[in-house]
């Protein structure tokens, strides 16, 4: 029998432990185990979709509602325990740890529609999807060409979308469209969001889909959009409850707060490590070798070491910027960069992982290439690496303005 190993799970470290976070902790590990991890292997290697028997248990215990308010129904938590609960859901399934957020475009909504859902949204009865980017614009969003033209009583949405996860099942698409001519001067000049309503498991008027063939991140389609003439409402244009003078006020508003969500998929990152480091170990102990577990040999040793230390060192990176998001800093550049970092360290790990379980890790029979799957596309949404690397570098490094 080999010996007994210690226990890889993370616990949260003093300067940020309290005991409602190590229950938070727990209570979504055990959820995560039970039940996520069990639906995990079973539908991601058939393209399934999570149950909504699934999504409405994450409804009961709040996982929806961590950011919103308690008067709401929220509870009331900060972006630390959004972190913890993400990490733990990742590690069975990045999928589910991934349909949290959709509760949060919320947010995005003004005031008095944000009055009418937050409180749905807060038990998972009410999600949305953000269509942004496009055929021919990715990470640069200035590049948009969806037009949004003035109509009696709101706007008619033309143009196509890409990338918009969850589209069919959202009670609202969030988009992202030009209320003025693409100005290759002005590009930043004329982006507005609009909030277009409509009920779960259907398009709207004026809206057509098709899914996309992913290689991953199963458990949820992921849509290209058509708009063609799809009305909104006036109401449902994202600002104007107030005066937007600045022609870039759009933009800015859909580029900020992106700390957050960056921070939540570094969470993401980690706990599909997580669950790569996990299952190695156990299959080091297990797999013979020569007449030895595999775990024995130096090289399946120090890989596992250079694994559980990278993703420790990520783990660390990440609480303190959630901590420091919290207590209401400014930051943007460690969003950026924790954001990097766990992505790139996920898909080394979840590859090393692959390496130890050998020709096993290459099947679907073991969720170890789930982890790689998943891992890789970390590096590419909510901002590639490249574009974190951008964003870290023009803090340090400012470019010198053009003469």
């Amino acid at each position: 029998m080999p010996a007994a190993l210690a226990d890889p799970r993370p616990a949260i470290p003093a300067p940020y432990r309290t005991d409602e976070r190590t229950a938070i902790q727990q209570m979504a590990r055990d959820f995560a185990m039970s039940r996520v991890l069990p639906i995990a292997n079973r539908l991601d290697p058939e393209h399934g979709i999570i149950p909504d028997e699934l999504r409405a248990e994450m409804g009961e215990l709040g996982f929806f509602g961590i950011l919103m308010p308690e008067r709401y129904g929220g509870l009331g938590l900060g972006v630390f325990e959004y972190a913890l609960i993400t990490e733990e859901l990742s590690r069975a399934w990045m999928s589910v740890a991934s349909i949290i957020a959709r509760s949060g475009i919320v947010f995005a909504l003004d005031s008095a529609q944000r009055e009418k859902y937050m409180p749905l949204a807060a038990r998972g009865q009410w999600l949305g999807c953000l269509a942004m980017s496009e055929p021919g614009a990715g990470s640069d969003i200035a590049s948009i060409r969806t037009r949004a033209d003035k109509a009696d009583g709101g706007w008619l949405l033309n143009g196509q979308k890409m990338w918009c996860t969850f589209a069919d099942q959202a009670d609202c698409i969030m988009v992202v469209a030009r209320n003025k001519p693409y100005n290759p001067d002005k590009r930043h000049s004329g982006i507005r969001q609009f909030a277009v309503h409509k009920a779960p498991g259907e398009f709207p008027e004026g809206v057509s889909g098709n899914p996309i063939r992913k290689i991953g991140y199963h458990g949820r389609r992921t849509y290209e959009l058509s708009f063609d003439d799809c009305f909104v409402p006036d109401d449902c244009l994202v600002g104007h409850e107030v005066s937007e003078t600045a022609d870039d006020a759009g933009f800015k508003r859909a580029a900020a707060g992106m700390t957050t969500p960056r921070i939540h998929t570094a969470a993401r990152s980690i706990g599909l490590a997580r669950g790569a480091l996990e299952d190695s170990i156990g299959y080091a102990q297990e797999r013979e070798q020569f007449g030895r577990p595999i775990g024995d040999f130096q090289v399946t040793r120090f890989k596992i070491a250079r694994m559980a230390s990278e993703i420790e060192a990520c783990r660390a990176l990440m609480y303190q910027v959630a901590a420091n998001a919290d207590a209401g800093e400014r930051s943007d550049m460690a969003g950026a960069m924790v954001k990097y970092l766990a992505s790139e360290m996920s898909e080394r790990v979840a590859s090393e992982a692959l390496q130890i379980h050998g020709g096993a890790g290459y099947t679907t029979d073991l969720p170890i290439e789930r982890y790689w799957r998943d891992a890789r596309l970390t590096k590419i949404f909510e901002g590639t690496s490249e574009i974190m690397q951008r964003i870290v570098s023009d803090h340090l490094l400012p470019p010198t303005p053009l003469r």
